[in-house]
């Protein structure tokens, strides 16, 4: 496929893009600064213009493009992973201003100009629980996709928003849009240097929902999204299958959500940020963990 990702020079996206190249996609990186990876091509865009987004969405993507003299390639998808990737980076109106004026630019010019598929970024966060003033408990868990998004904070706010937008292209536009809600990124080198502290002090991992996705799996995920068509307009959680703390699920729950309705069994390591709805519909099967790296624990 011809895919344009946005945003692919960032954390997630260094990692997701070599994985659709592998697949076999060629990637047009649209970001504010390039990617430096054999075989991708990269095109400064300013997503918050949306004249900028439309003339890239319905462009040429290499020289090699132009040698076959049978007019302007389509894009076959949109992957929108550009923002700002969390609260205090920016003041907090450029954060909400940002992320959702670039997002609207994005799916409006996706289904204006005719690309059949759009997923983007969504967040844990949209839960209401990361970014919380203090601390603010699930309604239920495991967390699934029904669980209340009642976020506090601007970053989620946005992402919210953003859902919204996707929802109502898609309804206008019946092509599909497929919402990730992305968990806690963690690039492969994090296990070694972070994981430690996170086995020492559950506490550190509350925020997340004692989740995490490997960035590797994150590509999968994305390229499940790919392969799957007709869902329509679809959010989905994405987590990899078991905690982020040594702690077992049953300890977790006795420890931090005591009272929390339980709304199914839970055993063993399994994930408090449920991703079923993404294994049922997709056929996303996460293949790496934290316990591959450090196996004394």
């Amino acid at each position: 496929m011809r895919i344009a990702f946005t945003g692919g020079s960032g954390k997630a996206g260094r990692h997701v893009i070599p994985y659709l190249q592998e697949q076999g996609h060629h990637v047009l990186n649209l970001d504010l600064q390039p990617l430096d990876l054999p075989g991708v091509d990269n095109l400064i865009v300013d997503l918050t213009d949306s004249g900028q987004v439309f003339n890239a969405l319905s462009s040429y993507a290499n020289f090699g493009e132009l040698e076959p003299g049978t007019g302007m390639p389509k894009f076959d998808a949109v992957v929108h992973f550009a923002a700002l990737a969390r609260i205090l980076i920016k003041p907090d109106n450029e954060t909400f201003r940002t992320n959702t004026l670039s997002t609207y630019n994005v799916m409006e010019a996706a289904v204006k100009l005719g690309i059949p598929k759009v997923i983007f970024a969504s967040s844990e966060t949209t839960y209401g629980i990361c970014f919380a003033d203090g601390e603010v408990k699930p309604d239920f868990i495991p967390v699934d996709e029904t669980h209340p998004t009642v976020p506090h904070d601007s970053y989620a706010m946005s992402k919210i928003c953003n859902e919204a937008c996707g929802r109502s292209f898609q309804a206008r536009s019946n092509i599909d849009i497929y919402g990730l809600r992305i968990n806690n990124v963690i690039e492969p080198q994090e296990y070694a240097s972070d994981f430690p502290a996170y086995v020492t002090n559950p506490d550190l991992r509350r925020r997340n929902i004692f989740a995490y996705i490997d960035a590797r799996d994150l590509g999968q995920m994305v390229q499940c999204c790919l392969t799957t068509d007709g869902l329509g307009y679809e959010v989905f959680n994405v987590s990899n299958d078991d905690l982020s703390v040594a702690l077992s699920n049953d300890e977790v729950r006795k420890r931090y959500y005591d009272g929390v309705p339980v709304v199914r069994d839970m055993s063993g390591n399994e994930t408090m940020y449920c991703n079923r709805k993404a294994k049922e519909m997709l056929g996303f099967a996460p293949q790496h963990s934290w316990r591959d790296v450090l196996t004394e624990v």
